[in-house]
């Protein structure tokens, strides 16, 4: 039955309903396909005992009549996402037992939903990484091929969407970590606007920037799954109690008269010749469906990612502060006093890029440069926020560019020159700064048949019009349909 993980949720959905295989079959042929493919080291735990007896659990509830939206349907969470009972590490030693009393709320959702966890998917550790290289369970591969990089944090999810290992995934976007694999991968990731999905229950790297998304091979599977994911939360403070619209339904409104802005600064010196032919083609594919382009300036997007990488790290060395050796997490041995546990423990546990986040973030903090770094740094996110409000306000309705600069590098490629790798969230990052939307979808493949992105940035609270302009674009194009041949196995 290797053909049902190729199936869309809406396919599987009539699947189930027809009683053409029921969610047990659909879900051991999803386990017996992991096993399959482990050297993608795609997950980092899966719990095929548990999801066998959620499978049964929904074949009676639809045999009773249930009707759920994702009754019977498997998926697969970041490791960065809590599981109640089920070992969530954030791919770090210092959790690398660590077993939650409680689930994150997009996990109960989905369960409420009827959907069925298969397993937790590794990322770079605490999320903080381009490559999913730093990851302490080892480096995914990328299914189009093995010697490369899936993209990061969310690179488990990526890799597993890609190579038909879970119908949809849910991942964690702090500064493009759901788009940017997605587009290395071929998949479709969207991360929702600041305060749309709950972040209760999701391990903090920086507050003000995590966001939880769902990725998946379609841009309705997206919707459908963002539909279940949105709305206000009470045990979340950042959640924002406003309207979820109808996002599957108002798929195909079609983009005529959409305003399409084209930022002169994400077309620039350093993107792949390749990546800009694809992007280019994707916006006149959109022009031809009825939107119009209309030439945008983002001044302060050359700020973006010195910004980012003052303030993110300076949130992660508060939000990272808790792990010290004595509460919970990994506890070093044979410590000489309080002092001594607390740095070997954090010594210990913490791999090479989270402590040099750390660092970075304590040294922005501390007393004698707050205001020349943290507090320059918010000004400039402020002005970064402006220029997209400027844009929306005067001259489109979404942002098109590429979703990063070049397709997947190798493996080991960039891990000695951190620069080179942050350099690789350069059309990501400001989005996160601003808060808003963003999505990224295939559009072509360069000579290598390494696939690129197309991202879709919207206004604020607005995803209702990027899945549209998604699902216009990918109606159009056969770029989504293509599968690695690690997928037909």
């Amino acid at each position: 039955m290797s053909d049902l993980t190729h199936l869309s949720i809406s396919d599987l959905r009539t699947g189930l309903a027809g009683k053409k295989f029921s969610s047990r079959e659909l879900t051991q042929t999803y386990l017996d396909k992991i096993d399959k493919t482990k050297e993608l080291n795609a997950f980092i735990l899966v719990d095929r005992d548990k999801a066998l007896a959620a499978a049964d659990q929904a074949d009676k509830m639809r045999a009773a009549g249930s009707n759920l939206p994702l009754l019977g349907i498997p998926g697969a969470i970041k490791d960065m996402i809590l599981t109640k009972d089920v070992r969530t590490t954030a791919a770090s030693k210092i959790l690398q037992n660590f077993v939650p009393p409680y689930s994150a709320t997009v996990v109960n959702r989905l369960e409420a939903a009827g959907s069925i966890v298969l397993g937790k998917t590794n990322l770079d550790e605490f999320a903080m990484g381009s490559s999913n290289e730093n990851s302490a369970f080892g480096a995914v591969k990328n299914p189009w091929d093995i010697e490369r990089v899936p993209g990061g944090s969310s690179g488990g999810s990526a890799a597993a969407i890609a190579a038909c290992l879970a119908p949809y995934a849910l991942g964690t976007d702090t500064g493009g970590s759901i788009r940017q694999p997605a587009s290395f991968c071929n998949i479709v990731g969207i991360k929702p606007t600041y305060g749309r999905v709950s972040r209760y229950g999701v391990v903090a790297y920086a507050s003000s920037l995590d966001q939880v998304g769902p990725m998946a091979r379609t841009v309705q599977d997206c919707a459908e799954i963002c539909q279940v994911l949105s709305g206000h939360d009470e045990f979340d403070s950042t959640s924002v109690d406003k309207p979820v619209p109808q996002y599957v339904a108002g798929l195909k409104k079609g983009v005529k008269g959409l305003r399409l802005g084209i930022p002169k600064e994400y077309f620039i010196k350093g993107l792949d010749p390749e990546v800009e032919k694809a992007v280019r083609g994707a916006i006149k594919q959109l022009e031809s469906l009825g939107a119009t382009t209309v030439e945008i300036s983002l001044p302060h997007t050359e700020l973006a990612v010195a910004v980012y990488y003052i303030l993110a790290p300076a949130e992660a060395s508060s939000n990272l502060a808790r792990y010290d050796g004595v509460r919970y997490g990994y506890r070093a041995q044979g410590s000489k006093d309080l002092m001594d546990l607390y740095c070997r423990s954090r010594s210990e546990g913490f791999g090479q890029e989270v402590q040099r986040r750390i660092m970075i973030g304590t040294y922005v903090l501390s007393s004698g440069y707050f205001d020349a770094f943290y507090l320059k740094a918010q000004k400039v996110r402020t002005l970064i926020a402006q220029d997209f409000q400027k844009a929306f306000a005067e001259k489109c309705d979404v942002i098109v560019s590429p979703t990063a600069p070049t397709t997947a590098f190798r493996i080991a490629e960039k891990v000695t020159d951190p620069l080179a790798m942050y350099l690789n969230d350069i059309f990501t990052i400001p989005v996160n700064l601003a808060g808003l939307p963003g999505m990224s979808l295939p559009c072509g493949f360069d000579s290598k048949g390494l696939p690129i992105g197309l991202q879709l940035i919207g206004k604020p609270w607005d995803e209702e019009t990027l899945f549209n302009a998604g699902f216009a674009y990918e109606s159009g194009t056969e770029w989504h349909k293509r599968l690695p041949e690690m997928a037909k196995v």
